[in-house]
């Protein structure tokens, strides 16, 4: 015991809670190195079973994602009495948790991105090439049809008649409500994905252990919380899809490009702020 409160103590004193910011962040002596940004294009993956390994861990995620997380919100809209169900916060719960369970299960083989806009954001922060990146997004957005797929397939006459789970924009609110939803919630998203896997970090705080799908799950069930009532919260395109092309229903598209475009800038806004305002990754020395 004795050893491991030195540890903490040695650990704490070697990386301080107060850092310089900006250059001289960079600087700074320390253990961690920048790992250098994925290349744009690299064709030698395609030759790599451990890439075809990944993509198919991406489809699997999203498809049980898909499967749950539909099911959950099937048992609450077809209910006369939102008291004898899990409600909106059993839905959270369930977006919240299977992705939670779901990165952690995947999180050594693909990363467990399971969301077109996270792989998106990853890709902008130059953490995964652009051929890995279309990868995930396809096989992502098949799982998600997959699992939506089944869902219906199970329970074809309670899926058809409460919505599918298809995304859309509530009554009441405009189309720049929602999209301000999405734009805002896929920020918080993929700011907290990029935090919590930062290997900086890591590096820095290795005296307090961090498990990265605790704080990712978390951050999908707070916004699920705030934006079920606006959107139903899509924040994950392929998630939008799947329930969309299963669905099937002229008002299902009507809106559906709000959960493409808004998850998009979110991420792109979440990758920008992380790696240039926190990080300062375009202002580290060359020398």
């Amino acid at each position: 015991m004795e050893g491991k409160e030195e540890d903490v103590r040695v650990g704490a004193n070697k990386f301080p809670e107060r850092q310089p910011i900006g250059t001289a962040a960079q600087s700074q002596e320390k253990d961690y190195k920048e790992p250098p940004p994925a290349p744009l294009f690299e064709p030698g993956e395609l030759k790599s079973w451990s890439f075809y390994r990944a993509g198919i861990a991406e489809f699997m995620a999203t498809f049980l994602f898909l499967y749950i997380t539909i099911l959950t919100v099937m048992g609450v809209v077809k209910s006369s009495s939102k008291c004898s169900t899990v409600g909106i916060q059993g839905i959270a719960w369930a977006f919240g948790g299977m992705i939670f369970a779901l990165v952690y299960c995947t999180a050594g083989i693909s990363g467990g991105h399971i969301n077109p806009a996270v792989t998106f954001g990853l890709f902008l922060a130059r953490k995964l090439s652009l051929t890995r990146a279309l990868f995930y997004m396809v096989m992502q957005c098949l799982g998600a049809i997959c699992g939506a797929g089944v869902v219906k397939g199970f329970q074809k006459g309670v899926y058809e008649n409460n919505g599918g789970g298809a995304n859309v924009v509530a009554a009441g609110y405009s189309k720049g409500d929602g999209l301000g939803a999405e734009i805002v919630g896929t920020f918080i998203l993929v700011y907290t994905v990029l935090s919590a896997t930062d290997a900086k970090r890591n590096a820095r705080d290795s005296h307090v252990p961090i498990l990265a799908p605790l704080p990712i799950g978390f951050a999908v069930f707070l916004v699920h919380l705030a934006t079920i009532p606006i959107t139903g919260t899509g924040i994950n395109p392929a998630r939008s899809l799947g329930a969309a092309i299963i669905y099937n229903k002229d008002h299902a598209w009507d809106d559906h490009w709000i959960f493409w475009v808004g998850p998009f800038i979110g991420a792109a806004l979440a990758a920008f702020y992380h790696q240039i305002v926190i990080r300062a990754i375009p202002f580290k020395s060359r020398s």
